[in-house]
């Protein structure tokens, strides 16, 4: 099983909306491009919405038999780990082995000598193909890549051969997360960590490294996108050569997570992929439920009444739903409404402060980053909020099939 060049990751809460994301997707393949739908969710995401695995495979199965579509499509495990990727197992054929936990954690001396050995021809200078800097490997540096790294890849190692044995070797898709940190990893790293991966014999087809920057959810990218510009187009150079060197997986190709409305970067790795030829993956994962809000919000009645209710709820529990997302959020609590004047706001106010549109004085990222990690007060109104869903169906599909082809795909694919 292979995953094509370009694939798209839709997250989808409360798995309404599969059909709104499909239809923003088949639309820019229209104009002659072949982006494949990838429907991702999270352990963690099911555990709040009280939802299950296939549910996500039954979304997604449903959408592409009412819009007749015919292309490829996946099921994401996304962040499975090894005590979590059971019940998505019968489902899901695209698994996301989330091993950043394991970072820094300690190997045994044996393994570490052993691949410090295997790598003895690549100390001194690297050159690779299409990058000016010649990459000086030292011992020194090589043992703390090891240190850093190898226990996490013996951790992808072990999942991925879970997978195998329960899936069968060319029955998933395989990506590699180690985004949810704090350093960044450089490009030199993940010249080594390729290298432990493809000794290990796990086909990584899409890797997700740590950028330089604030890949926070929900809002745009915070940093310097020269140094942004320099690190992506170096990753995609050595992931190239690490294909060739270490017999990976052709259509291996670079995964960008917390990458929804990354808006700054996205012409930067569309000039990037254009000019070297190369793939992307991209998970857009909480927008579609920022846009049920504000579907919710544009509807009025009921709609707005019901917005305003999960804003009032998420801001008197601002600490419990934050935790959870605190490297991928940076909330100035001072710049948050309070509930009472949310609630003086009428329907277009609302929208226009939890709508990514930097060009509207009335946005406002604190409150759209504390409605993203809100989705779990939503799930807690049970049939209240999945009735709305049902209610204002056309509304809200609007606003995420708009969402997706206008901000992210035309902006992403320079349609």
């Amino acid at each position: 099983m292979k995953l094509e060049k370009y694939s798209f990751g839709v997250g989808d809460r409360f798995s309404h909306q599969g059909k709104a994301q499909l239809r923003a997707l088949m639309k820019a393949n229209e104009k002659g491009l072949n982006i494949i739908p990838v429907w991702n969710k999270s352990n963690r995401e099911h555990t709040y919405v009280h939802s299950q695995p296939k549910d996500t495979r039954v979304e997604a199965d449903n959408a592409v038999k009412a819009l007749n579509y015919k292309g490829s499509y996946f099921v994401d495990a996304d962040h499975i780990n090894l005590s979590t990727v059971e019940p998505f197992v019968p489902v899901s054929d695209f698994f996301t082995l989330d091993v950043a936990a394991f970072i820094g954690k300690e190997s045994s001396s044996e393994d570490v000598n052993q691949f410090i050995a295997s790598c003895s021809k690549y100390i001194g200078d690297i050159k690779i193909p299409g990058i000016n800097e010649t990459f000086h490997v030292s011992k020194e540096l090589l043992e703390s890549i090891v240190h850093n790294f190898l226990a996490a890849t013996q951790q992808a190692s072990e999942i991925y051969t879970y997978l195998k044995k329960e899936k069968g070797a060319d029955n998933f898709i395989t990506e590699v997360s180690m985004d949810e940190v704090e350093s960044p990893q450089t490009p030199i790293e993940l010249l080594f960590i390729l290298k432990m991966l493809a000794d290990k014999g796990v086909p990584v087809q899409t890797i997700a490294p740590k950028f330089t920057g604030r890949f926070n959810k929900g809002v745009d990218y915070v940093g310097d996108l020269d140094q942004f510009a320099k690190e992506f187009e170096e990753d995609v150079l050595i992931i190239d050569f690490a294909v060739k060197e270490f017999g990976l997986p052709e259509e291996l190709k670079l995964s960008v997570h917390s990458g929804s409305d990354k808006f700054s970067i996205y012409p930067i790795m569309s000039r990037i992929i254009k000019k070297h030829n190369k793939g992307l993956h991209l998970k857009t994962a909480g927008t579609t439920w920022l846009e049920e809000v504000i579907g919710l919000a544009k509807a009025g009645g009921e709609g707005l009444t019901a917005a305003k209710k999960i804003y009032a709820n998420s801001y008197h529990r601002k600490d419990e739903l934050c935790a959870p997302y605190a490297d991928v959020i940076d909330i100035d609590e001072s710049k948050l409404p309070t509930v009472e004047e949310v609630n003086a706001w009428g329907s277009e106010k609302f929208v226009n402060t939890l709508r990514h549109d930097q060009s509207c004085p009335d946005y406002n990222p604190n409150f759209r980053q504390l409605i993203h990690v809100a989705y779990k007060v939503a799930a807690e109104m049970g049939d209240e909020y999945i009735s709305l869903l049902e209610k204002y169906e056309d509304i809200i599909g609007q606003c995420v099939e708009e969402n997706i082809y206008e901000r992210h795909l035309k902006r992403l694919f320079d349609l």
